[in-house]
């Protein structure tokens, strides 16, 4: 029997991530990650109170999030027609280029989350990259790389350089975006962690039918391992993703987790006063380490280039049962770039000693 598969899927390359599980089977839980960019208070304890009964396990959840997207609309203040729930930020990635990506350019910015460019490929689409490790720095030339009709995937801040674009050249861009009939998918899943100043243009989304945003609660409330993302369109394509969505695709769990999450309104202010303190600390210190040169970060990761190459920094921290993440894999990075994520002071000095002993 011959089977017929459609040549994207057939040259479908998986994207490289950190993550305990990146590291191979002789690996456990007892890692300390530095290569995964989570709360570094990890989840809210009211969280907790889910697990105290499960009782409904054995229920199917409600297939469209009903009560989650209620609980989103009046935390994050966007209608509940306009927001959609996924089986984490990546599944609503995907999702997006099955249903609006067809044969079209795309244009993305580098480096940057590897996932844009692996599901616009996998849809058929076409990506054309944009060397920046600043886009605040580089805004008319990329407005101008902007063509009629296509995509573009932005990061806010981005994802390895942890750069906050300004909400006024964000808003430029997307007007830029616009004016060609171009749409905006714009991946705010760092933003609730950057410590200092508010630069999400989600209060603008009523001005732009081309913007969809996409949040994790994955990241900003330590919920990781239940996968659970959310996105922020017009209504027309919030109608046209929940059609394509898998049925039942956000467990009940994650469901009540997130609600449980969202209604604890200390966890966030605690987590922004520890990524404020230790990125200062963190990126002090590692300056001073010989051979390593930190980028400035806006949010709750540092990228840091390095003299020893990355593979050899994992490896011979993973001896020390320390991940950190290897950059090569990120198009426009090389093996002298890794990424580490802020933790907490105790974990950060383990940290410090250890690239000191390299």
């Amino acid at each position: 029997m011959r089977i017929r598969v459609e040549k994207a899927i057939v040259n479908h390359k998986v994207a490289s991530h950190g993550g305990i599980f990146a590291t191979g089977p002789e690996h456990n839980l007892k890692l300390l990650d530095f290569s995964s960019n989570v709360n570094p208070l990890g989840f809210p304890s009211k969280v907790k109170d889910v697990f105290k009964n499960v009782s409904n396990v054995s229920t199917y959840p409600d297939p469209n999030s009903n009560e989650l997207r209620t609980n989103l609309q009046k935390y994050i203040g966007v209608s509940k027609n306009q927001i959609i729930v996924g089986n984490g930020a990546t599944e609503i990635i995907y999702n997006f280029c099955a249903a609006f990506l067809r044969k079209q350019k795309v244009l993305i910015p580098i480096p940057t989350f590897s996932e844009y460019e692996s599901a616009a490929k996998l849809n058929g689409s076409i990506p054309s990259f944009f060397k920046t490790m600043d886009l605040n720095q580089n805004l008319s030339e990329f407005q101008d790389a902007i063509s009629t009709n296509n995509c573009i995937f932005l990061c806010n801040p981005n994802n390895p350089t942890g750069v906050l674009v300004k909400k006024r050249n964000m808003l430029k861009i997307i007007e830029s975006a616009c004016d060609k009939s171009a749409m905006v998918f714009l991946d705010e899943c760092f933003i609730e962690l950057v410590p200092i100043g508010d630069e999400s243009v989600v209060s603008f989304m009523k001005e732009f039918d081309n913007l969809f945003i996409l949040r994790s609660l994955t990241k900003s409330f330590g919920l990781a391992g239940l996968r659970i993302g959310y996105g922020l369109g017009s209504k027309k394509m919030i109608e046209i993703l929940q059609k394509i969505k898998i049925p039942w695709n956000v467990s009940g769990i994650a469901q009540q987790s997130s609600i449980k999450a969202l209604s604890d309104k200390s966890h966030l202010p605690k987590t922004l006063n520890i990524i404020r303190k230790e990125l200062k600390f963190l990126i002090d210190s590692i300056s001073k380490i010989k051979g390593f040169t930190c980028y400035n970060s806006d949010t709750n990761f540092i990228l840091i280039k390095s003299k020893i190459k990355s593979n050899q920094i994992q490896n011979r921290l993973l001896k020390r049962n320390i991940l950190i993440r290897d950059c090569s894999t990120f198009r426009g990075l090389n093996d002298n770039f890794i990424r580490i994520a802020v933790r907490t002071h105790k974990e950060n000095l383990h940290l410090i000693e250890a690239l000191r002993e390299l």
